[in-house]
């Protein structure tokens, strides 16, 4: 990142020398059909770049766990019209017992005609891509359209977005773009709409009403400051909206959908035994050195609207679970409209500082942080789209695939990581040593590390009164086959 540097002849004006092209907030003659074009044109190329990775990696058999699995088992069901059932969790279990993510219902028609794991990829990829259009539109508008573009440019290769392209399905591609769009609307002083994009959020994921509750607090502070006391009340209303709508989820929704009464996840919270808040110290100092040095060059921390992230970064560092503390997976897809749209706040406001160095670093700093995305994207998952391997699926997968096709519609499959993919779509599919007492009528392993020495033995020994012979093999996946009459 380059270092601030003083002009040639030193200006006495307090106020920075601004291009006519880059004035914020510019005139009707400025906003030219190209700008406006500029945020959906980024978002274009973003959502091909995401689908290619994502589904490239799902043509590879990449899934890395069975997330991908159990949201395509709920939307499944949702498309329907039943309970959302994931029986990879456990057989029969209502997935609203775990996660209360209600918004997934919203791909179930999509779902219903393109029935198929890759349906939910490109979704996914669409809403993340998405995203990006608030947060250009918004830098555009307040720092003109070079730098504006250089934010979105930063924004969609953050790595934080390219983790969770990066990890099958998750719920939280709903939750970036409507923070992006609540987020954007603030910064315009549009404060209703800012509220009213930040209320879905609590039928996104149980945690998230933390943030509805930040992002009107800072709604509130914003309407407060600029004259606005009515507005102010109504976003205090909202924070309050959203911290019951956590306690209501959490002790009385979760529980009442879950078998066993309780909310699985406060065991990760549990720090019995370990360190606490200052377990894996290193870890939690590296994310926040991620997130603020090459996505903000720190300047984000001038703006309030960082407060955003603090529910999100303390349940995570206050557990006790490690997967949360650093930057894989797709934890952090949800920090970076936070963290992008505070560097374009505080780029806004330290413009017109009367420090000169801090001037110069703000008009350096957009292209910088774009820099730094492109530089960092060659060893994050987006620098994939230069290798051919990605447009190519491997022989080894068809031959899996033709493997597995042999499953016939309907049936009820007993499996690990990498087959479940290719069966939740018209398959009964549960996890491996967990039906509970179900013997299905296949059993699909992933054995290509040779972890299972006897797969029949291995099969016996989980279901005692059946039997089960290998059906076939492909590339170390073994498809074993229920004997007719034994068991269930």
């Amino acid at each position: 990142m380059p270092s601030p540097a003083p002009s040639a002849t030193p200006s006495t004006s307090c106020e920075p020398h601004i291009p006519a092209q880059d004035t914020p907030r510019s005139s009707g003659t400025e906003r030219s059909d190209a700008g406006r074009r500029d945020p959906w044109l980024l978002a274009a190329v973003l959502f091909v770049g995401y689908a290619v990775v994502s589904v490239g990696r799902y043509r590879h058999l990449g899934q890395r766990s069975w997330d991908l699995g159990i949201f395509e088992q709920v939307i499944r069901s949702y498309a329907h019209l039943q309970a959302p059932v994931a029986d990879l969790k456990a057989p029969g279990f209502n997935i609203l017992g775990d996660h209360f993510s209600p918004v997934t219902a919203l791909l179930a028609p999509l779902y219903r005609v393109f029935p198929s794991p890759v349906t939910l990829l490109v979704a996914q990829a669409a809403l993340f891509a998405l995203s990006a259009v608030p947060v250009t539109r918004a830098a555009a508008r307040l720092l003109g359209r070079p730098r504006g573009l250089a934010i979105g440019v930063s924004y969609g290769l953050s790595w934080g977005l390219q983790q969770a392209v990066d990890f099958d399905f998750h719920e939280i591609c709903f939750a970036v773009p409507l923070i992006a769009f609540s987020l954007e609307a603030l910064l315009a002083r549009r404060h209703r709409a800012a509220l009213l994009w930040a209320l879905p959020l609590v039928l996104v994921k149980e945690d998230l009403g933390m943030t509805l509750a930040a992002i009107a607090l800072v709604v509130a502070l914003r309407a407060r400051q600029g004259g606005s006391p009515r507005a102010a009340r109504y976003a205090i209303g909202v924070a309050v909206l959203g911290v019951v709508a956590v306690a209501v989820t959490l002790l009385v929704v979760i529980p009442s959908f879950n078998s066993a009464g309780t909310y699985d996840y406060w065991n990760k919270v549990d720090d019995s035994g370990g360190g606490g808040p200052f377990d894996g110290l290193d870890t939690k100092l590296r994310t926040l050195g991620w997130l603020l040095i090459p996505t903000a060059g720190l300047l984000a921390l001038r703006s309030p609207i960082l407060l955003v992230a603090l529910p999100t970064l303390g349940w995570r560092f206050v557990s006790s679970y490690p997967e949360y503390w650093g930057t894989d997976w797709h934890y952090s897809a949800v920090l970076m409209p936070v963290v992008t749209l505070a560097l374009v706040d505080a780029l806004d406001s330290a413009r017109r500082s009367p420090r000169a160095w801090l001037r110069s670093y703000v008009h350096h700093l957009p292209a910088a942080v774009a820099a730094a995305s492109l530089a960092l994207t060659t060893s994050l998952p987006l620098a994939a789209l230069t290798e051919g391997e990605i447009y190519r699926k491997p022989a080894r997968v068809s031959a899996i695939e033709r493997l597995l096709s042999g499953v016939p519609d309907g049936a009820s499959v007993e499996a690990n990581i990498a087959p479940i993919s290719r069966l939740t779509s018209r398959c009964r599919v549960f996890w491996i040593t967990n039906t509970r007492g179900i013997n299905p009528d296949f059993i699909a392993l992933d054995n290509s590390r040779k972890r299972y020495r006897d797969v029949e033995a291995y099969a016996k020994a989980l279901h005692p009164d059946a039997r089960y012979t290998v059906h076939g093999t492909a590339y170390g996946v073994v498809l074993l086959k229920r004997q007719t009459g034994q068991g269930e």
